[in-house]
């Protein structure tokens, strides 16, 4: 069951080799630092051992970043798997009735609200770390990239020549 971005993950707790599969579609709408030009799309699936919950996911979207050479806009499309595991404790309720299974999260962000998942906060996570370290653009890093040129040439026009001009006739004073 889902509510209010909380994937209810209860069923898979209380009954350990039961698998609980969901299609997920979420725009993270939350989240200011990233820029995804379609959903989030994919599946995700959640499996108890008794001692651990496993879940594991494949999702794909199309993200705006930036060139780490210019600056640039970049679109890419981003597809990515990620499997995690979460310490359970107790005993789940299929085994007896006196207590019950939980998940105990030792993650230093919130991921769990009870036995329910926190859907974005996990997909973020995972969206970004699968993200690339250093997009770069169509010119690459040795190419004439005209967005590199233009800043290079705006650098040092608004800020080389006026102040290096002063500085060097500072010193020319100096050793007259």
């Amino acid at each position: 069951m889902k509510r209010d971005g909380l994937l209810d993950l209860n069923e898979a707790l209380q009954h350990p080799g039961r698998t609980l599969v969901f299609e997920l579609s979420t725009e993270l709408n939350q989240e200011e630092d990233l820029d995804l030009l379609e959903p989030l799309d994919g599946s995700l699936e959640a499996v108890s051992t008794g001692n651990l919950l496993l879940i594991k996911g494949e999702f794909k979207t199309r993200a705006v970043v930036e060139c780490a050479r210019c600056g640039g806009p970049l679109e890419l499309d981003v597809s990515f798997d990620f499997s995690e595991q979460f310490p359970v404790e107790g005993v789940p309720s299929s085994y007896g009735l006196s207590d019950f299974a939980r998940v105990v999260p030792d993650e230093p962000y919130q991921l769990f609200e009870g036995n329910s998942l926190i859907v974005d906060a996990l997909l973020r996570q995972a969206l970004i770390v699968s993200l690339p370290m250093q997009p770069i653009c169509k010119f690459g890093w040795d190419g004439d990239c005209p967005v590199a040129l233009k800043r290079r040439a705006d650098a040092s026009e608004a800020h080389g020549r006026d102040e290096f001009q002063k500085l060097k006739n500072l010193l020319e004073d100096d050793s007259a």
